[in-house]
């Protein structure tokens, strides 16, 4: 039975492999360390992004836009002076200011998401690069143990002789590179 099948199977923790219970862990004090390092300040903003950006906020604004029109057209209809007058003057500083104000919070909330992002994807690369070097040492230690058992043919496997040779990171990047450019 797979990880996967464990999971969906069991919702006690208990009947996961220790190993699992060891990688969570970890998962879960990265992720608290980085809550942890987010400031005071940052933290609002980003509880503030996240009101904001709700759906239900597109119909509150639309709902607060109307009524603001609605009570300036019926104080005009009754002969006295509105406090926002059509075209509308401060109803559009308002939502100018707003979208200044929610823009800003997204992009100083993406902006600390992309770091954390960066800082992740340098960990799966060093921990890829760490697999990679324990997997040609182990298809090394293969090799040679079939070519010094006296039982087993000795016969060449290109693909295997390959695999023994460390990948150069930089040479895959330079390739990459040189591939995805228009």
């Amino acid at each position: 039975m797979g990880l996967a099948a464990v999971l969906a199977v069991s919702s006690e923790p208990t009947e996961l492999p220790e190993y699992v219970h060891n990688n969570i862990q970890s998962v879960a004090q990265i992720a608290s360390r980085a809550r942890d390092a987010v400031r005071p300040g940052q933290r609002a903003i980003e509880v503030a992004t996240r009101l904001l950006v709700r759906p239900w906020m597109v119909g509150a604004l639309a709902v607060c836009v109307l009524s603001w029109i609605v009570v300036n057209l019926a104080v005009r209809s009754t002969g006295q002076t509105p406090v926002d007058p059509p075209p509308f003057f401060w109803l559009q500083g308002v939502i100018a200011l707003y979208a200044a104000f929610v823009s800003t919070m997204v992009l100083v909330t993406q902006r600390r998401e992309e770091r954390e992002s960066k800082l992740r994807a340098h960990l799966e690369f060093h921990v890829n690069l760490l697999a990679e070097q324990k997997a040609t040492k182990i298809i090394a230690l293969l090799e040679e143990l079939r070519r010094d058992m006296p039982g087993v043919r000795d016969r060449d496997d290109p693909i295997a002789d390959a695999l023994q040779e460390e990948v150069d990171p930089q040479v895959v990047h330079s390739a990459i590179a040189h591939k995805t450019e228009p």
